[in-house]
């Protein structure tokens, strides 16, 4: 294994990878292998409608990059960053699988994959594994065996495609693992075949296909109850933005404190003050109120590499962050460090 790490404090608390069909299924088994031609005429995963690697009328080289471990190893390099979080992209659509023993199959393959092509590259490599919620005793045991064997840092949870919110009782095993585990899970945006007939135009759905999901779902997680059992679990909610965060807060507490003490559910401020639930932010001019309302404890910083074009020069990045008027000193370091390295428990 390749030791280059860095000294820099700085963790990219999401970074991507960009798996591609033929690369996965050499990482399926022989009996999707041997239909290899038949497999590979659709797309493993399905797609929404909105082509994001397709912006309005602008066609740039730049703007689709698929980046193989060296390429990011330069960007952590560039960046002088300590390690960065690898998440997938096309299958971040894994919640659209209809079939459930197909999804099972493409998470196994897409961890493997991970962990050959990346995690034992660099040690500054972290991964999370994809896990098949459409059958939640086989989402247990991929987790399970991601953390265990890989080193994985916890599991993945769509935020769109699955046919029940994420804190239904179905799915609280998984999460009853990884509070046992004592892992992290997270909730990452991506985008939804169901959300076709929503918009007008792609910027429409670039703006709302991320935030609104994360929205739904932890308002669903806050009110299931789910949470109150869950000591050690790190629940963190990701590229969604954190503007979103107090409002939906004071809505869903507002309800709370009309339930009866002894059915109420944790609130999420006990959650905040448990240092339980995350919130990846970007450059948002709401992030100083989102620290006065939220505390600085539970925000995290990322790179988002190599989904963002216009923010492969990692060294500006960085800059930019330090740079900001509107945060102390202390918030800075917390954001693009001490938080991503509690909330992963590096």
């Amino acid at each position: 294994m390749k030791d280059s790490r860095s000294k820099a404090h700085i963790i990219d608390a999401d970074g991507h990878v960009r798996e591609t069909d033929e690369e996965i299924i050499e990482y399926m088994s022989s009996g999707y292998r041997a239909r290899r031609d038949a497999m590979l005429y659709f797309p493993l995963t399905p797609h929404h409608g909105w082509h994001r690697s397709i912006p309005a009328n602008d066609f740039r080289q730049q703007d689709f990059r698929v980046p193989d471990w060296r390429e990011w190893v330069s960007k952590l390099d560039e960046g002088g960053f300590e390690l960065t979080v690898l998440y997938p992209t096309r299958f971040m659509h894994i919640g659209q699988i209809g079939n459930p023993p197909y999804a099972v199959e493409l998470c196994r393959a897409y961890n493997d994959y991970l962990h050959d092509k990346f995690l034992i590259r660099d040690q500054r490599f972290r991964g999370m594994a994809l896990l098949p919620l459409q059958e939640p005793p086989a989402a247990v045991k991929e987790l399970r065996r991601a953390v265990n064997n890989y080193g994985m840092m916890g599991g993945i949870l769509p935020a769109e495609g699955l046919p029940l919110p994420l804190g239904h009782r179905q799915y609280w095993p998984v999460f009853q693992e990884a509070d046992k585990l004592g892992c992290t899970l997270s909730i990452h945006s991506c985008n939804s075949l169901r959300d076709n007939d929503r918009y007008l135009v792609p910027n429409e759905a670039a703006t709302l296909t991320h935030v609104i999901p994360q929205m739904r779902q932890f308002t669903n997680i806050m009110f299931s109850g789910l949470m109150s059992k869950l000591k050690k679990l790190r629940l963190g909610f990701l590229e969604a933005g954190c503007g979103w965060v107090p409002f939906i807060m004071s809505k869903i507490e507002e309800r709370l404190e009309r339930v009866a003490p002894k059915e109420r559910p944790i609130l999420p401020s006990e959650l905040l003050k448990r240092k339980q639930i995350y919130f990846q932010c970007g450059e948002e001019i709401t992030t100083k109120r989102d620290v006065e309302l939220l505390g600085d404890d539970c925000l995290l910083w990322a790179s988002d590499f190599p989904h963002e074009a216009t923010r492969t020069d990692m060294r500006k990045l960085v800059k930019e962050h330090f740079g900001r008027k509107d945060l102390s000193r202390e918030a800075k370091k917390k954001i693009i460090y001490d938080n991503a390295k509690r909330f992963y428990a590096l």
